[in-house]
């Protein structure tokens, strides 16, 4: 499921925190979107605790020397532990140099930062790596789910639907959109098409059960409400992980 553009497995775990320093090395020939994880030293006083250690063990794909590695990393990255909205922004911004990703990136950020505190922690990272790049279809569904209840209420409305199909359509090229269907090639019937799958009138909302069923059941409604990277996107993400 293609809802980040950093999401395309193990080798990603540091590009969150990376494109933070890909900002401050523009100028560099070769910019590395992944860490490097040779020479990362792990000092007692920036260890993960160990409860929190078990907990990621637990819910997560990744094992113990993965997350501490990754951990080093996150903290090398992002000495205060904490990455910002506009950190998180700026990230989305060096992948779509010929767009516009903040409304994206602003409801990515919202749906990961289950405390609400405006900053994703390692915690929250790790958890919404394992759920876009390796968890569970259902996971990601309800992760999805969570990306368009806006406000989040526990349903979505068809203007729900409408503010984050804009949202993705900022990050599409122009000349990409012309090559979309014509039933499908603006924001507005995009967003039609989706609800009209679900068989709801204007005022209706959609609940977690009814869209998390309607997107398994239909592979099409599947692709309308994620972001596809553009295949010179999907190349440069392929480059990285070698």
């Amino acid at each position: 499921m293609t809802l980040i553009p950093f999401s395309s497995g193990k080798s990603s775990a540091g590009s969150l925190c990376r494109g933070l320093a890909l900002k401050r090395r523009r100028g560099a020939r070769k910019a590395k979107l992944f860490f490097s994880f040779s020479n990362m030293g792990n000092t007692k006083s920036s260890a993960l605790s160990k409860e929190l250690l078990e907990e990621l063990k637990s819910n997560t794909k990744y094992s113990e020397a993965e997350l501490c590695t990754w951990y080093q990393s996150f903290l090398k990255e992002c000495p205060s532990g904490k990455i910002t909205k506009e950190q998180f922004e700026g990230i989305y911004a060096s992948f779509f140099p010929g767009a516009d990703p903040t409304a994206y990136a602003r409801h990515v950020f919202r749906s990961f930062d289950t405390n609400a505190d405006g900053t994703l922690d390692f915690k929250e990272y790790i958890v919404a790596l394992h759920l876009t790049s390796g968890g569970k279809t259902l996971q990601k569904l309800e992760w999805a789910f969570a990306l368009y209840d806006v406000d989040g209420n526990g349903t979505i409305s068809k203007n729900e639907i409408q503010e984050i199909v804009r949202s993705i359509f900022n990050m599409i090229p122009a000349d990409d959109q012309k090559n979309l269907p014509d039933d499908e090639n603006t924001p507005e019937k995009r967003a039609e098409k989706i609800w009209a799958f679900f068989g709801k009138k204007e005022n209706d909302k959609i609940s977690e059960g009814e869209f998390i069923q309607g997107v398994m059941d239909n592979k099409d409604i599947l692709r309308l409400i994620q972001y596809d990277e553009p295949q010179k996107i999907k190349d440069k993400l392929k480059e990285k992980k070698h």
